[in-house]
């Protein structure tokens, strides 16, 4: 498979794609060609799902690696189904959280660290990583003891839960980093991409022998594992047609379910769940991209973005592949502030999105009513989601509504208190149980003009 850029096309193959982590003209890169199956397999278990995407989208990569990657996925979450699909009030609840950080990203981020080993090909890698919250512990955790490798995550000092920071700053393995910064989560993934397009960074980096690269969903190692759980959620549910609907920050989980469609997966509609932070729900909306200035810090964090950089990603299959578009909406970011899709890419967004906003207050009633009509807990994040979906009368059309659960309620102790009571939630499972009792020793904190330095520092 080869990959190109969003922007001036530049190729790389699965491998480069996975190392480079970002494309030398800063934009993404996407798979050059997705290839519809007429018939997909019926999937056992998600082992299989992961390797049939692999098998299309990273078929560049030796067979052995890609083996390997799903055994050390499927030795990170419980034997058996580790991706339930969960009925409750009438939607199916696709449990993503059952890996070793209760997040969804635990799935892709215990395969990526076999990629990147094999991309690196013996190249020491320092893995920079932004986080509104869940990113930064799952990459700790994925590549924690992984030699040839270090992690630098980057969170912000404010808005995460006392479970995510934990999760965050108690690790002690000598090669991952947690760094808290003055600002939010936008402001650290702007830090990041800046810092892989600074050359003089860059030549630092060279000097000392270290490549620079990302495990934040901007890596293709991020997003085509995503893929499966979306496809094995078709496979349970027997080949009927159903939507899906996700609380979105960055926009890579939504993106994943969309290249599920692309591959043949029968998805209808994809729902865009939003927090107040609500620029994804204005864009699939409207088609116009404009972040404005507004920051909340909400009851739903790892939402709490306002530039979602897998959003360019989707700009470059709505407009067939045209990175000069690509190019010009970005340009129109960076200098206006804002963009609007031209009238084609705007139809097609508009016929396949919808999305919707839930508040702080509505998310913890939706944990309530969902808890009280149906004894499942939500977290907030996926309360998002449920919610929105309901306003929004899904699911409907006959179809199935998946609802992408992206988080166990274990990791949002002090939203889950406020909306069920400080008696439920009492039995965390063992790793979130030992949190408390283990010491702090990711201490650092800096303001923004400090992250270069922090970045510096590894390179010794």
């Amino acid at each position: 498979m080869k990959f190109v850029s969003t922007r001036k096309g530049f190729e790389a193959n699965s491998a480069e794609s996975v190392f480079q982590g970002l494309a030398p003209d800063g934009g993404l890169y996407v798979p050059s060609v997705v290839t519809k199956e007429e018939n997909l397999p019926v999937f056992a278990d998600l082992g299989e799902a992961e390797e049939f995407v692999l098998a299309r989208l990273f078929d560049d990569l030796p067979a052995s690696v890609r083996t390997d990657a799903v055994e050390r996925l499927l030795s990170r979450f419980p034997k058996g189904d580790a991706t339930p699909l969960v009925e409750a009030d009438s939607m199916h609840i696709l449990e993503l959280f059952h890996g070793k950080t209760g997040a969804f990203k635990d799935v892709a981020l215990s395969m990526l660290p076999v990629f990147m080993k094999h991309a690196a090909g013996g190249k020491r890698v320092l893995i920079l990583t932004a986080t509104s919250g869940d990113t930064g512990s799952a990459a700790m955790q994925g590549f924690a003891g992984v030699d040839g490798t270090e992690v630098l995550v980057f969170y912000p000092n404010v808005g995460t839960s006392r479970v995510q920071r934990l999760q965050m700053t108690t690790p002690a393995d000598a090669n991952v980093h947690a760094v808290a910064i003055k600002g939010n989560f936008d402001d650290a993934q702007a830090a990041v991409k800046r810092i892989f397009a600074d050359k003089a960074i860059a030549a630092e980096a060279s000097a000392a022998g270290v490549t620079l690269s990302s495990a934040n969903s901007i890596n293709t190692g991020r997003l085509i594992p995503q893929i499966a759980y979306y496809l094995l959620a078709g496979s349970k549910l027997v080949g009927k047609s159903f939507d899906v609907v996700v609380p979105s920050g960055n926009f890579g989980n939504i993106l994943a379910a969309y290249y599920a469609k692309m591959m043949g997966a029968k998805i209808g509609k994809f729902i865009c769940a939003s927090n107040v932070n609500d620029v994804l729900a204005r864009f699939v909306k409207t088609g116009v991209y404009d972040p404005g200035e507004k920051f909340t810090v909400t009851n739903s964090p790892s939402m709490d973005i306002r530039k979602s950089s897998n959003v360019e990603r989707l700009l470059w299959l709505l407009n067939d592949g045209d990175g000069a578009e690509v190019e010009r909406l970005m340009n129109d970011l960076a200098v206006k502030g804002r963009y609007e899709l031209n009238d084609k890419a705007k139809a097609k967004l508009l016929a396949e999105f919808e999305g919707g906003v839930a508040t702080p207050e509505e998310t913890e009633a939706e944990m309530r009513r969902m808890r009280e009509k149906c004894g499942y807990e939500l977290d907030p994040h996926t309360a998002v989601a449920t919610a929105v979906a309901r306003a929004l009368g899904y699911p409907k059309d006959g179809n199935a509504l998946v609802v992408a659960a992206t988080a166990t309620p274990y990791k949002f102790p002090e939203t889950c208190e406020r909306a069920f009571g400080a008696d439920v939630l009492k039995n965390p499972p063992p790793s979130f149980a030992e949190l408390e009792s283990l010491p702090v020793v990711q201490t650092k904190v800096v303001d923004l003009d400090g992250i270069d330095d922090a970045v510096r520092c590894l390179f010794a």
